[in-house]
């Protein structure tokens, strides 16, 4: 099995920064594909940035370009998301997922494993 674990969430002022982190350990694939998904109360579970294994194709939802980014450490098996600027729209819970196949996929069901999250909250 496959085991994602987030941190680095928490409450922040609006303007100011975070870093998520997210490990993967047990049976990982050889390669595989990175995503970072949000979900605020009532809302829908939305792609926010995407890493493939290379490391050299990203992907970002339109509402966090040029405010986060998305890197990976392969040593580490670790893929991290540095939000900067932050307002109080990003305010959700924050979950990694991965993808088996290749190509960044863009919605839920294209990703096979899944963290549990972790809490963004961003006051104004």
């Amino acid at each position: 099995q496959v085991q994602l674990m987030e941190s680095g969430g928490g409450l922040v002022q609006a303007g100011g920064s975070l870093r998520l982190s997210c490990a993967a350990s047990g049976r990982t694939p050889t390669t595989y594909q990175t995503g970072w998904f949000r979900q605020a109360p009532g809302k829908n579970r939305d792609l926010v940035a995407a890493i493939e294994w290379s490391g050299t194709t990203t992907h970002y939802a339109d509402s966090v370009k040029g405010r986060f980014t998305i890197s990976r450490d392969k040593a580490k098996n670790t893929v991290y998301l540095q939000m900067n600027s932050l307002k109080p729209e990003d305010t959700a819970v924050y979950s990694c997922a991965i993808k088996r196949t290749s190509g960044i996929g863009m919605t839920v069901s294209d990703y096979d494993y899944w963290g549990q999250g972790t809490q963004v909250t961003v006051s104004s």
